[in-house]
């Protein structure tokens, strides 16, 4: 689960995004829950520069289609691909087979983000950590969809 959704204080203007969810609650009670921040575990600060995917979504930075921009101008592409490996490398780990992630970021979105123009105009897409973590059969949601994580956690445990 995306660390800022936990209300860790990881994200790029160091906030969170606190989701309060007795389903939630219950996967920490139970043990299920990894936190991560793949900015943060690629080594970019708290707080950092906003940054947008331009010209593509997480799929297109995959295959090389496509960078991640911060406001200002500095290419961080690298970071956003070292800290969606880190992701993948916990979720095989720890078989880890749904992940929760904070729509609209340039990682971790999974219906949308940005469209790179710093004008806060979204655009349908996936985040870098989204798309590499479906590339390798996980099934990502939002925050937005926790009753249908939990829904495929039980039809994954069953």
């Amino acid at each position: 689960m995306s660390a800022c959704l936990l209300g860790k204080k990881v994200r790029y203007d160091g906030g969170s995004l606190s989701v309060h969810d007795q389903l939630v609650e219950k996967w920490v009670s139970e043990g299920r829950i990894v936190s991560v921040c793949p900015e943060v575990e690629a080594g970019m600060s708290i707080p950092r520069k906003s940054a947008e995917i331009f010209g593509g979504s997480g799929t297109s930075v995959l295959d090389g289609e496509a960078d991640v921009f911060e406001k200002g101008g500095d290419v961080v592409t690298d970071d956003f691909i070292a800290g969606a490996s880190i992701a993948l490398e916990l979720c095989k780990k720890f078989n880890i087979e749904i992940a929760v992630l904070a729509e609209s970021s340039p990682s971790c979105g999974s219906s949308f983000i940005y469209d790179g123009s710093f004008s806060g105009n979204r655009t349908p897409g996936i985040g870098v950590t989204a798309a590499l973590l479906r590339r390798h059969g996980i099934q990502v949601f939002s925050q937005n969809e926790i009753a249908d994580a939990n829904k495929a956690i039980h039809a994954t445990s069953a």
